[in-house]
């Protein structure tokens, strides 16, 4: 992919973020990494969304090397570049702080398996980080972030999404169109939770019989869910 062609998927998936309610103002960022040519593509910093063009779009290495952009990349940048770096095939990355996810990231608990929509997408609990020590946070914070989301994420490539404690939820995927359609997936899938505890604080989390269908059937050598490509 050349640099136009990424900066501009770049753009169009940053500017699905609040086409689906899940940013406020400048609250939240998209990159991708084209692991080929070894160039990320990400938001600026601050940028509104509704003026941002291609141009915008700031071009790195994975060592963080300014490639091309006249504006400095999003604040969160050293945390995408470390997902990019420990989550192999991963290449693309969403942080927002989308209402319902970033609450349960504030209460500082993951989002349980409760049923089959989420199943559909992750085999099992989103995991929320541990709480930062004084030394992350007053130390080199973004790249810290990364560092205890990789920490709490063993199982990244089957539950594509973390929360951090009292900050909000990073998701990611093959692409940065993956990563949306995961980051709007997790939203809806956290108000479903936060309903279903009010409903009944006491729910147990599905069968795991019930989670295996349902996210095999979907991923995985015998995925059945679909078109079958002939």
């Amino acid at each position: 992919m050349d640099v136009k062609a990424l900066k501009e998927r770049v753009l169009k998936a940053n500017l699905l973020l609040p086409k689906y309610g899940l940013v406020t103002f400048t609250w939240g960022n998209v990159s991708e990494y084209d692991r080929e040519t070894g160039l990320i593509a990400i938001k600026p910093s601050g940028v509104e969304y509704d003026s941002m063009t291609a141009d915008d779009i700031v071009v790195l290495t994975i060592d963080g090397k300014k490639v091309e952009g006249e504006l400095s990349p999003s604040s969160d940048t050293p945390t995408h570049l470390e997902i990019y770096r420990r989550f192999e095939g991963v290449c693309g990355v969403v942080h927002t702080h989308s209402r319902y996810a970033t609450s349960f990231a504030q209460a500082c608990m993951g989002i349980p398996a409760f049923g089959t929509t989420h199943g559909d997408y992750f085999y099992g609990e989103i995991p929320c980080t541990r709480e930062m020590t004084d030394e992350e946070v007053n130390g080199d914070y973004e790249l810290e972030t990364g560092r205890v989301i990789v920490e709490c994420c063993p199982d990244y490539k089957n539950v594509p999404a973390a929360l951090v404690a009292n900050h909000g939820p990073f998701v990611w995927g093959k692409d940065c169109m993956e990563a949306v359609h995961n980051s709007v997936v997790l939203e809806e899938l956290s108000a479903m939770a936060w309903i279903t505890k009010t409903l009944r604080p006491d729910t147990p989390v599905m069968p795991q019989r019930l989670l295996d269908k349902h996210f095999f059937r979907k991923h995985g050598a015998n995925a059945y869910y679909g078109q079958i490509k002939k």
